[in-house]
């Protein structure tokens, strides 16, 4: 007689803006997985848990967070979305996140910083499997190569190689994930505000009567790759296309593309190339 197969734990998923958190409640759907959604207060859209099973809890409230997944029995644990990150006071920290931000120390005044060490607390002390959301849904990884109808010329593509270097300069300081650059110039590079602030930003400073600028993001060197790797959607081509940027450049199998189908729709009518780009690691 055959086994029948094991089911899977219920799968907690820490959840933040942007689509992806929905996008990962419905494969668990399509995959009859089990799931458990913790939505954060003033960061989490209410339409992301509708009629899911979920909790509601504050930011700062980490002991609660892992208290709840255990009650849900949740083994499994995937970060999903954006969290705008408030300060130290508004955050309020609870017993369990004070210590995490005691025991990163210095670390932890970066986004990746703080993020591996709520990663190896979550996994050494409290029993989960920390997973990437590339794990659940492989298809969002950037390919390499051009996504759509537009091509970039030679100077498109050594502004994307110089927008790698500088955007993987700045993720080595732990401060942002992306650059950009027209003819040779950095116009800009991200920090706290985020990627689509960070290129209107860019288009009020770009040369006039010469070709625009690139967007390129690319993980940071040292990444945690199970979180917050770089992303983007059809709202980031949105923002290129408004700013008066040529294209967007991300790291092809080391970042996210949410919405490939939209993202190149976007991109082939605004007349601007999206590729994926490899980056070799400095040995």
């Amino acid at each position: 007689m055959p086994h029948k197969p094991v089911p899977k734990p219920p799968l907690g998923i820490l959840a933040g803006g942007g689509d992806l958190p929905r996008r990962i409640i419905q494969a668990c759907r399509d995959q009859n997985r089990e799931f458990f959604v913790i939505a954060f207060k003033g960061q989490t859209p209410k339409e992301t848990v509708f009629s899911v099973p979920h909790a509601w809890v504050r930011l700062g409230a980490a002991g609660k967070t892992v208290d709840l997944l255990h009650e849900a029995g949740v083994k499994d644990l995937v970060m999903a979305g954006r969290i705008r990150r408030p300060s130290i006071a508004a955050l309020r920290p609870d017993a369990w996140a004070a210590r995490v931000f005691a025991k990163a120390g210095v670390k932890a005044l970066g986004d990746d910083g703080l993020l591996s060490s709520i990663v190896k607390v979550l996994e050494k002390k409290e029993g989960f499997r920390v997973v990437g959301p590339d794990a659940l849904l492989p298809d969002l990884l950037a390919p390499e190569g051009v996504l759509g109808a537009v091509e970039p010329d030679d100077v498109a593509l050594a502004d994307i190689q110089r927008g790698v270097e500088v955007a993987r300069g700045v993720g080595a300081l732990d401060v942002g994930q992306a650059a950009v650059v027209q003819q040779g110039f950095v116009l800009a590079v991200e920090s706290v505000e985020g990627t689509d602030a960070m290129i209107a930003r860019s288009g009020e400073m770009r040369r006039q009567g010469a070709p625009g600028g690139v967007v390129v993001k690319v993980s940071k060197p040292e990444q945690e790759k199970r979180a917050d790797l770089p992303t983007i959607g059809p709202s980031t081509i949105k923002a290129a296309s408004a700013a008066g940027l040529r294209g967007v450049a991300v790291e092809a199998g080391g970042a996210l593309i949410i919405d490939r189908e939209g993202v190149v729709k976007a991109a082939d009518a605004a007349g601007i190339f999206v590729m994926g780009v490899k980056v070799v690691e400095e040995t």
